[in-house]
């Protein structure tokens, strides 16, 4: 059983006042074909099914989302979601990155300016729908732009440069992702425990158009994490704390991990 999130992003009393009404929310899941480290991963089939399925009927189960649409390129993943009647909108080979991809659908689907789009990664077969819905329930409070989750980390993933971490100021707001292991503990002894960030970003519709108007930051060259034009330009980063995180699947290796997370959804 995943363990409920858990948000501790602000202080009992200030989520209290912000206990408003909860923004309508669309989640779109980018999933392209020509992946680097795993070609095709999108159409694996784990469980009889293709990743990507596993990944919708995950994020389906979330009442916060009025819908979850998966957004490609490649006619080979959208004739498999016809297929299985997942909603799919055909996007441009040219976008950069996954979040390009979200927003040319976001746009497509004429999503409203305060409304909020969750950009659900492909390879997270095994996330757990109510994270999602605690994420968005963060954008109660209207100065929230965008928010993304963590959780503690493992020790043998804190200095990997394929778990990326985070820290966060007192109020939950990201100071900074990496690679590199951080923060770092000089006296071997952590006082802020490592948090290893998940890929899943929601965002105002409004702060998601500026995030794609900007160009590539230069954190985000170096460390080749595109979140970090977020902060280098002033758009604050809401960090949901969670339990735990749920594996995902880079690399061919990785579907070892989460099989045995996933359900039999029947021939």
């Amino acid at each position: 059983m995943i363990p409920a999130a858990r948000d501790i992003t602000r202080p009992e009393q200030e989520q209290e006042r912000f206990s408003g009404v909860i923004p309508a929310a669309y989640g779109i899941i980018p999933a392209r074909y020509a992946s680097t480290r795993f070609p095709g991963k999108a159409l694996i089939l784990l469980k009889g099914f293709p990743m990507f399925y596993h990944v919708w009927r995950r994020a389906s189960r979330c009442p916060e989302l009025a819908s979850v649409t998966l957004a490609t390129d490649d006619e080979r993943i959208r004739d498999a979601a016809n297929a299985l009647n997942v909603p799919v909108l055909m996007t441009s080979a040219r976008c950069e990155s996954g979040t390009d991809r979200v927003y040319e659908a976001a746009s497509a689907m004429r999503i409203p300016e305060d409304a909020v789009v969750v950009n659900i990664q492909g390879d997270e077969p095994a996330l757990d729908a109510g994270c999602i819905g605690k994420l968005v329930r963060l954008f109660v409070d209207p100065t929230v732009q965008a928010a993304t989750p963590a959780a503690p980390a493992d020790p043998a993933d804190a200095a990997r440069p394929d778990k990326v971490k985070v820290v966060a100021d007192a109020e939950g707001n990201a100071l900074y992702f990496s690679r590199a292991g951080i923060p770092y503990a000089r006296d071997g002894a952590y006082a802020a425990p490592p948090l290893v960030h998940t890929g899943i970003y929601a965002f105002t519709m409004r702060a998601l158009r500026r995030f794609v108007a900007l160009p590539p930051s230069p954190l985000e060259r170096t460390e080749k994490l595109e979140q970090l034009r977020l902060l280098e330009n002033g758009i604050k980063v809401s960090v949901l704390v969670t339990d735990r995180s749920t594996p995902c699947v880079d690399r061919e290796e990785d579907t070892a991990a989460v099989l045995p997370l996933l359900e039999d959804y029947g021939a």
